[in-house]
């Protein structure tokens, strides 16, 4: 290998490692919010799902902006909130709201919403606690529960 192969190649993998590292920051809050969201609606009915942690596990690694993240930060982050719901469900609630209100009046927060109702089906019944929660998750970010079908 040449020298200019070399330092083409090194100056791409550190370009790449820096886009990455960029991603990571910009998306932080977007995982956060789309975390504790699924957390509060998987934890709605009082058990969290196989499914319902499938589901969100499998958008997470399609979505672009979010599949970054390494799976074992995003299940931490995922326990973090139903131990809050867990211990007291005000508490765990108060948290969500507090993620998911960093995208009131943003184009992601009908991304979040959507994921959660994604959520919410995944076990083949979103039942009224479910939508219940996502109804207000709309309420603290600004949208229509209509609009989601809720």
């Amino acid at each position: 290998m040449s020298f200019t192969d070399w330092v083409k190649r090194n100056v791409t993998e550190a370009r790449d490692a820096l886009n990455k590292e960029v991603t990571k920051f910009k998306s932080k809050d977007l995982l956060e919010a789309v975390v504790a969201g699924c957390a509060m609606v998987a934890y709605a009915d009082g058990s969290v799902s196989a499914a319902e942690k499938q589901k969100m596990m499998g958008y997470l690694r399609s979505s672009e902006q979010l599949q970054v993240f390494d799976q074992n930060d995003v299940i931490k982050l995922f326990q973090k909130y139903v131990e809050k719901f867990e211990f007291d469900s005000t508490i765990g609630t108060g948290e969500v709201m507090q993620a998911v209100g960093k995208f009131r009046g943003k184009p992601q927060a009908q991304l979040v919403i959507r994921v959660c109702c994604a959520i919410g089906s995944a076990d083949g019944d979103f039942d009224d606690s479910e939508r219940a929660v996502v109804r207000r998750m709309c309420s603290e970010i600004g949208l229509n529960p209509a609009d989601f079908d809720l």
